[in-house]
């Protein structure tokens, strides 16, 4: 086990982003489709008369588009 000390650590900012313009902008993209997608499920859902236990099917859709956009604004 190595000990270290207080004077050893060396303090960085608590988040550096990892990706570029572009891809930030891609997964911005990435989670408004896969929004839209889920939104356009939920109105077929709804207008179909399906119960209200079939649209627990649309959280990994709904997950996967909040993902999406966390990465997007934390820059990771």
């Amino acid at each position: 086990m190595i000990l270290m000390n207080q004077q050893d650590v060396i303090s960085t900012p608590v988040c550096i982003p990892n990706i570029n313009t572009a891809e930030r902008r891609k997964r911005l993209i990435a989670g408004l489709v896969q929004l839209a997608v889920t939104l356009l499920a939920l109105a077929a859902l709804v207008l179909l008369g399906f119960s209200h236990w079939w649209r627990l099917a649309l959280f990994p859709l709904y997950w996967g588009s909040a993902v999406g956009f966390f990465q997007w604004r934390d820059h990771t």
